[in-house]
Formats: structure tokens, sequence, C-alpha cells
């Protein structure tokens, strides 16, 4: 959205102080571990724009607590799945040969929003390993909750995911919905529902030299989240209000991931039992 436009539709100033009065409002509060998925374009104009943002939830969360955002860099995969756009498949080799080495604190996240990607260059935050899932995190737990995130399965049960999970964490939408919920990944990855595993590739340091590595990833079915999500606010209870004009949710994550995993468990056996 156009700067003039974003600013015409803001209905009163939106600052760092008032980022903070909302996120309060939401039930966030010092102490608090919470994983974020953001639009910015959703919240109107901010003065100091997704600096100020990161700012408040810095605020209102404090060292206390722990942040932490996605910081996918899904450039960096295999070309041979690229979709988005395709790109020609003579172009395969000389791409996983040339691409440059995921470097944390170098290589930006890709469609993560712009809230994401400042996030990930502030002071004392911290960057997982994984070259294509990886994670930013600061605050309380910011080393143990970046730290041994393995190659194989990057959304499962060694991943920073797994230890938000035994934080007992909350997810933050800030104008987003389930279909971004990368926390949802660690349900399908504990579900047991057969469901394929392929093999991934990336270019990674190894030894200080720069290699191309595969790794195994689930088949991931995340076109449907948001049919999940529906059903889980059906039994479970989700805060909502706003930050700024961004439609907010904070949802607890343990329940929400422990329900993907049971959804698509009985998805898969309602699928087996019409067979």
């Amino acid at each position: 959205m156009a700067r003039k436009d974003l600013i015409d539709q803001t209905k009163s100033l939106i600052t760092r102080e008032t980022l903070v009065k909302d996120l309060h409002a939401l039930g966030l509060k010092l102490g608090d571990h919470v994983i974020v998925h953001s639009s910015l374009s959703s919240i109107g104009w901010v003065a100091g724009g997704e600096i100020a943002v990161i700012q408040a939830l810095m605020d209102t969360i404090t060292v206390e607590g722990s942040i932490v955002m996605p910081a996918q860099t899904t450039h960096n995969t295999d070309p041979k799945y690229w979709e988005n756009p395709p790109v020609p498949e003579e172009w395969w080799p000389s791409i996983r040969f040339m691409m440059p080495a995921y470097l944390p604190d170098i290589t930006p996240t890709l469609g993560m929003g712009k809230i994401a990607e400042a996030f990930r260059s502030f002071p004392d935050v911290r960057r997982s390993l994984h070259p294509a899932c990886s994670f930013t995190a600061w605050g309380k737990h910011t080393d143990w909750i970046v730290s041994h995130h393995a190659p194989d399965f990057p959304f499962g049960d060694h991943s920073p995911l797994a230890k938000l999970y035994d934080l007992d964490a909350s997810i933050l939408f800030i104008g987003t919905d389930y279909d971004s919920c990368t926390a949802m990944h660690l349900g399908e990855s504990r579900a047991k529902d057969g469901r394929p595993i392929f093999e991934q590739g990336s270019a990674m340091l190894e030894n200080g030299e720069r290699v191309w590595k595969t790794y195994q990833q689930l088949e991931e079915y995340s076109n449907r989240f948001q049919d999940v999500g529906a059903a889980f606010e059906q039994l479970h209870h989700v805060h909502t209000g706003n930050i700024g004009q961004a439609a907010c949710k904070v949802i607890k994550l343990r329940p929400l991931v422990d329900f993907t995993a049971q959804y698509f468990n009985d998805l898969s056996k309602q699928q087996n039992d019409s067979l």
C-alpha cells in the first residue's frame, strides 16, 4: 500500500506508546513468551514504522520474557520445488552450486514481512542456524530457543517451536491469521498421519566451507490451517483485539499444536475409513 493511502486510512496517530497500550489490552505482559506473526500495513501508519512496533513489543514483554519471529529463507532451497515463480530446469544445477551459504547475520528473510525482517538485526536478537527455516529470538531464553536447530524436520521436536511449546508460549497474530501460523507445523510433525517425507536442500557453511547439503522435511498441509484454526476456535478461547487498526489474536501455543496434531490424525483416519 502506498504511504499516502496508508496515512489517509489511519484514523489517529499510532506510536510506540499507543502500541504498548494495545498490547497490554490484548493481555500480553512482562515475562510472557510469544511468537509473533505480523503485517505492518494492517496496523495503519505508525510513527517509526516497524522499528516502533518491535520496540513496543520489547517494552511490553521485557527481557524477562521472550519474543520469537519466523525468519525463513525459502529462496535458499532446492529450486526444483520453486513455484512462485519457478525457474527453468536447466538452471537448477547452477543454482545449487552457486547459491550463497546461509549466514544468520546477513541472509535476509523472505516473505516474513517488514517487522520480522527488521527484528533479526536488532541488538541481542539471535537467529537459529537452519539454512531455510530459521527463527529469531530476543529475551530471557534467547540462546536456548535458537540453539541446536536440527536440519532434518526443521519444524519438529528439535526446533525452536518445540522449545516454545515447553515454555507454554503464546502466538500473536498482528493482522495475520492461521495460514501464516508456523507453530502449527509442529502439530503436523507430531501427527501420526503417514504424510510423505521429501528431500530438501540448501547452501550452508560446514567446517567453514560452503556446501550444498540435503536434509529431510515433512510435506506440509498449510492450505488446511484456516480450517484447523476455525475448528480450534469452536472449542478454545482466543483473545481478540486490535493493535493500531490491525485485527489481532493471542492464542496459547500448546493447545493449538495438540489440536493440529489430532485434527490431521482424525482427517487421516476418515480418509482411510472411506477407502
